[in-house]
């Protein structure tokens, strides 16, 4: 069963779940920048739960600079392991396909604030 903070992210604030890599290819090639939320698993990883509260927090602060998605149980591993943000719960973000960086486990507001900014920095180029 979703934890219903995650469950939120789908069925209140829209955001799409990717089930297979050929989703994650295809929402992160779009234009603009985009943030994958890999959750864990909310039962053993208490920090789950907290990051489906921070991430919808962070995209507003930074005024929609980037949209958001969900990362399946099923392909959580793969993408983990493909992008080495093997700590969840992870942000990790992409522009038009290139992987931008991460964020992994939970951190202090101040420092998701300037990591995001530096991450969207390197969007400028």
């Amino acid at each position: 069963m979703t934890h219903p903070l995650i469950a939120r992210l789908e069925t209140d604030l829209g955001w799409p779940r990717l089930t297979d890599m050929a989703d994650v290819a295809a929402f992160t090639a779009r234009p603009g920048v985009h943030c994958l939320f890999v959750p864990g698993d909310p039962a053993r990883n208490l920090e789950t739960a907290d990051a489906a509260v921070i991430l919808p927090e962070l995209r507003q602060a930074f005024q929609g600079a980037f949209d958001c998605a969900l990362v399946d149980d099923a392909i959580e591993a793969e993408l983990r392991e493909t992008t080495r943000a093997l700590k969840t719960p992870s942000f990790i973000f992409y522009r038009e396909g290139q992987l931008l960086g991460d964020i992994q486990k939970i951190r202090d507001w101040d420092d998701y604030l300037a990591r995001t900014a530096h991450i969207l920095s390197l969007t400028d180029a």
